[in-house]
């Protein structure tokens, strides 16, 4: 059980308008162990000179960094290496161990696999989508992730093992993992997925969708209007196009990066978004299968890295929210332009951790960075790279690089990447075997997207549906059947 909001503040010494306050500050945690200096971080140059020119980001769903990653932190190899490469003080903030409170009685975290509270723990099958909106995050944050008012079952209190995930097991140990990386709100999926394209979400606190879109400035535009390429590639239904027209010139099918990788013909901004809909759904929310996620995760990843611009590449996985699993770390706050010291409208409070790697020939193997980061740290990296942002700090007045005060003030996810090719080599078998996924849970996938589907959680308002397929129809996507 995490600290509930008043001991959380009490210790941090933040109440009242405190609080506003301590949104504005950079991450306080340590970049590199203690004791180990590396030689140079990309951010020492120029950006305009940086070796890094390709960036790709993938951004999945609803998994919890001690859901997913947890097993970090007990695995005495991935310790041991990094205290041989990175100092003795090398370590990692991950713990899945735990007992949680629930009305049934205490509840010790578990295993999923092995677990009979469950009939399939790839999907999670038998037991409910944990609950992640706006009031159920904050009922995790202060009562615990199975109280009465933040969760209807145990499924929150489930992880995963390396051996559960064929592809992260591998991935997650060659290159640099970030343990205090958050949800940029304590909320669903769509808010969260607004951050990643315009470090805000508009004061939207659900997955309501207006008939009008979105029309707040996108990083999209930002990058445009500096002449940087930039492109959305989409599994089955387009997030972005819920921006409206203004995002066609960055849209196109997912078998386009296919192509754009081998051909090395990327363009310097990618984004990548898994399939949120029927059997071929890889986007790991639950109850998808998390082996059809992992085989996402690899092909994406192996397009990417066996391509000409890999070598002058990033590449960024990340998740839009913690999905309602068990994390032991409390949200922290950050700059906001909705900060507020009213909890019920307070946009600095950010969510859970979500497992985030960062993977390039110029990252750190094995490395940990544990700064306090967010998705708006996705943006400020761009902004440094593209568009004339400091390395560090919210810049001088006057300053138009940034979208809102989140990414102007939004630690660098770039940092720990080395001012110098570090290895490009993987060191391990990109086509190792995955498992293929089980059938769905109980009856076939209802044709609506998950992430459209989430909205009908109970603390969301009720969802037009019309709306939603009207709107993509008029914009020329087309659900899938």
């Amino acid at each position: 059980m995490v600290l509930d909001r008043r001991e959380f503040l009490k210790r941090a010494g933040l109440t009242g308008g405190a609080l506003a306050a301590a949104a504005a500050l950079p991450g306080c945690h340590t970049l590199f162990p203690p004791g180990y200096t590396p030689k140079s971080t990309i951010l020492d140059g120029a950006a305009a000179d940086s070796p890094v020119d390709t960036i790709v980001i993938v951004m999945s769903e609803n998994r919890s960094f001690d859901h997913w990653l947890g097993w970090l932190g007990s695995h005495q190899g991935y310790v041991d290496a990094g205290r041989s490469q990175y100092g003795k003080f090398f370590s990692i903030n991950a713990n899945n161990q735990a007992v949680l409170d629930s009305p049934n009685g205490p509840v010790a975290t578990h295993h999923m696999v092995g677990w009979d509270a469950i009939t399939n723990p790839y999907r999670g099958c038998d037991l409910s989508d944990p609950n992640h909106g706006w009031n159920a995050g904050r009922a995790q944050r202060d009562l615990g992730f199975l109280a009465p008012t933040a969760n209807d079952d145990v499924l929150p209190a489930g992880y995963y093992e390396p051996q559960d995930l064929a592809f992260t097991q591998h991935f997650v140990k060659r290159f640099t993992v970030f343990d205090d990386y958050h949800a940029s709100l304590l909320g669903p999926t769509w808010p969260n997925r607004h951050y990643l394209h315009g470090a805000q979400s508009g004061g939207n606190k659900s997955n309501a969708f207006p008939a009008e879109g979105f029309s707040w400035p996108l990083i999209w535009e930002k990058l445009a209007a500096a002449n940087v390429s930039a492109k959305y590639y989409y599994s089955d239904l387009p997030f972005a196009a819920l921006y409206g027209a203004r995002m066609t010139p960055f849209m196109a099918p997912i078998a386009q990066y296919y192509t754009d990788c081998a051909a090395g013909t990327l363009p310097h901004v990618v984004m990548v978004d898994p399939a949120f809909n029927g059997p071929g759904q890889n986007d790991d929310h639950p109850l998808a299968d998390v082996r059809n996620g992992q085989a996402f995760q690899r092909s994406v990843f192996k397009a990417f890295a066996t391509s000409p611009q890999w070598e002058r590449g990033a590449y960024i996985s990340t998740y839009d929210e913690w999905g309602g699993f068990y994390d032991h770390v409390a949200p922290p706050h950050f700059a906001d332009d909705r900060a507020s010291t009213v909890d019920q409208d307070d946009f600095s409070q950010a969510g859970f951790r979500v497992p985030t790697i960062l993977a390039s020939p110029f990252a750190h193997a094995g490395m940990v960075d544990g700064r306090a980061y967010d998705h708006a740290s996705i943006l400020r990296f761009l902004e440094w790279r593209f568009l004339g942002a400091p390395p560090e700090g919210p810049g001088s007045a006057g300053d138009t690089w940034f979208l809102t005060r989140r990414d102007r003030y939004a630690s660098n996810l770039g940092a720990s990447l080395s001012g110098s090719l570090i290895d490009k080599e993987l060191y391990f078998n990109i086509d190792l075997p995955i498992d293929p996924p089980s059938p769905a849970c109980g009856t076939a996938p209802a044709p609506l997207s998950t992430m459209a589907r989430s909205v009908l959680e109970a603390d969301d308002p009720a969802f037009d549906e019309l709306a939603w397929t009207t709107y993509l129809d008029r914009k020329g996507f087309k659900l899938p059947t």
